[in-house]
């Protein structure tokens, strides 16, 4: 079951200190909300009235009231309060709550004008959108004979929707079938598709008015107690689909609402205009003006006399916050410092409820508002955190000085490594390694007296598997090979100053010619040592480090000489202390000749 997420501390903090009496109102408004949705309208309804009483020009806590009105049945003093808050504003929120009133009292086709209204404004409100099709649905869906029966006698019981339903149903028996309509069902669906998208030039030039569409509109209902005649077709849907397709049912001149989801330049209301491929709202003429109550809510500015810095401190290195995250449970770090507290223990470190899911998801957004409020309102400081931050990263972006070493394996140039990561301070020095993007690192075997041995090889991480509990699988291959200058500690693990190690070139013709000979028999000698190698052993081998790699034509083409002389150093089992003195080794010949006495020793060796 995912974890519950808590309020911000850090942000409920600041509103506490910054804006008290607009919290105050927003935790009234929330107690309005709740008490609806737990169905306790009256007491709902007391608490908003109370607030509009010392605020009339409070928006917000009226369209609370609207819904519990609405909850109680009173729609006619829900009503009231939705057209006093569209008068002075408009928005498509407002719409979809008056319709959502008309649609209750049961006026369908009025609460369906609404929704469109609401469309034009957002036609990407998604509730709104759902209403109006399972309108069009109902008033458009034929329906056989019984189904109206039934429909007719459980539609003052039932949704409004059922009850326009019936309403369609009935203007179907008034109408004459056209014979080919009857016969081609689908065609005049998409006729009665079409004109409602292109309403026709007679439903247009119709004399627009409320009144009249609302009276049509109980005309259809008082009709709608007719008996149905037996020979009822598609085509006498018509007079029912009049309702729906005219353009002064869905909305008259006045208030401009049209399919096409325009607004009607006589209005003052908002429109919606497209500008280089994105749509926002105009607003216009009175309408648009919204109470100074509401343009003081939009901006608010924070008071620089109760600023202060301290507020935004990370209680982990008590410094501002730098990329701060918020855990389930509502506290407040930076990432890094959150990160590095969950390598040792999956626990908040404030009130230590567990982070295991949070962990497991690995997705550290950053609270984009307290980054904002930081950047906006204490850039200086900022600006200072952000420096110092950066000037952290190029000192671990050096592959030079303070190299991170990983005191575990022989590494060897070329040949992958892969590794287990479960430590700590290996966690935190594998991220640091892919946040600098240098993506490497330092690999030594253990020394007693020093920590860790003079020669090692850097690896490159090529990828890296997080595990649910914060283990990683760190998927790496060698690089170049060094020789420790300097040892250090830094957060835990090993660092060091290094030099890199280079193969002495070969010049001389005559040398490099018997240089590559033998490179030439030592990788014959090492082909056949390994096709005569059980199964079992040769498999293994395939599997951890790959097959033996292709001879190379040009052997000094790199620094550290031919491939294949890492991968057998690799996998020949020989102790790590005479690996580790090939690997220190700068010229090729002596690397060879090393190689080719461990092959010619293994040969000797009987295979049991």
């Amino acid at each position: 079951m995912p974890t519950e997420l808590k309020t911000n501390v850090i942000l409920f903090g600041l509103l506490e200190k910054w804006f008290p009496e607009e919290l105050k109102r927003s935790r009234a408004i929330s107690e309005i909300e709740d008490l609806s949705r737990r169905k306790h309208f009256e007491e709902a309804v007391s608490l908003a009235t109370d607030m509009i009483e010392s605020d009339p020009g409070d928006e917000a806590v009226r369209w609370s009231r609207v819904k519990a009105y609405t909850g109680l049945q009173q729609y006619r003093l829900a009503l009231e309060d939705a057209e006093l808050c569209l008068s002075s504003a408009h928005s498509a929120e407002g719409f979809y709550w008056k319709a959502k009133v008309l649609q209750d009292m049961g006026q369908v086709d009025d609460s369906l004008q609404v929704f469109l209204h609401c469309l034009a404004l957002d036609e990407d409100f998604t509730l709104a959108k759902r209403e109006v099709e399972m309108i069009l649905c109902d008033l458009l869906s034929p329906a056989g004979k019984n189904v109206k029966v039934g429909l007719r006698e459980t539609a003052q019981s039932t949704s409004p929707h059922l009850r326009s339903k019936t309403v369609v149903a009935d203007a179907q028996a008034r109408a004459q079938p056209h014979q080919a309509e009857a016969e081609h069902p689908a065609l005049h669906q998409v006729q009665a598709r079409t004109s409602l998208a292109h309403p026709s030039p007679v439903a247009q030039h119709e004399k627009p008015g409320r009144s009249g569409s609302l009276e049509r509109s109980g005309l259809s209902r008082g009709h709608s107690t007719q008996a149905h005649g037996p020979g009822l077709g598609l085509g006498s849907l018509d007079e029912g689909l009049k309702r729906v397709c005219s353009a002064p049912q869905l909305g008259d001149q006045e208030k401009g609402v049209l399919l096409k989801r325009k607004l009607s330049a006589s209005e003052g209301g908002p429109h919606v205009v497209y500008s280089h491929g994105s749509k926002h709202k105009k607003q216009g003429g009175a309408c648009g003006v919204s109470s100074q109550g509401a343009s003081a809510r939009a901006h608010r500015v924070v008071p620089r006399n109760l600023l202060d810095p301290n507020d935004l401190e990370c209680s982990l290195c008590i410094r501002l916050f730098y990329e701060p995250v918020t855990t389930p449970c509502g506290h407040t770090f930076c990432k890094n410092c959150l990160e590095r507290c969950l390598d040792h223990t999956p626990q908040c470190p404030l009130c230590k409820e567990s982070l295991k899911e949070y962990l497991a998801a690995r997705k550290y957004t950053v609270t984009s508002v307290l980054d904002r409020v930081i950047k906006q309102y204490l850039s200086e400081e900022q600006s200072e955190r952000q420096k110092t931050h950066l000037e952290e990263t190029k000192e671990l972006a050096d592959l030079t000085k303070n190299v991170p070493i990983f005191v575990c394996t022989m590494a060897y140039p070329t040949v992958p490594c892969p590794l287990h990561v479960f430590e700590p301070r290996y966690r935190l020095m594998i991220r640091r390694c892919m946040e600098t993007g240098t993506r490497q690192f330092g690999m030594c075997i253990n020394d007693t007296q020093k920590g860790f041995v003079e020669y090692g090889c850097m690896l490159i991480i090529r990828s890296v598997h997080f595990l649910p509990d914060g283990r990683s699988v760190v998927d790496t291959i060698g690089g170049k090979r060094f020789r420790v200058l300097t040892r250090g500690m830094k957060d835990g693990y090993c660092i060091a100053d290094i030099k890199y190690l280079e193969d002495t070139r070969v010049s001389d013709d005559e040398e490099l010619a018997q240089l590559q000979q033998l490179h030439d028999a030592v990788y014959e000698q090492a082909r056949t040592w390994f096709q005569n190698l059980k199964n079992r052993f040769r498999n293994q081998i395939l599997q951890h480090f790959g097959a033996m790699p292709e001879r190379e034509p040009d052997i000094q083409a790199t620094p550290n000489g031919p491939a294949c002389c890492w991968w057998l150093l690799a996998v020949l089992p020989i102790d790590p202390r005479y690996q580790l003195s090939v690997l220190s080794m700068t010229t090729l010949r002596e690397r060879l000749v090393k190689i080719q006495h461990i092959l010619s020793y293994l040969q000797s060796i009987p295979n049991e």
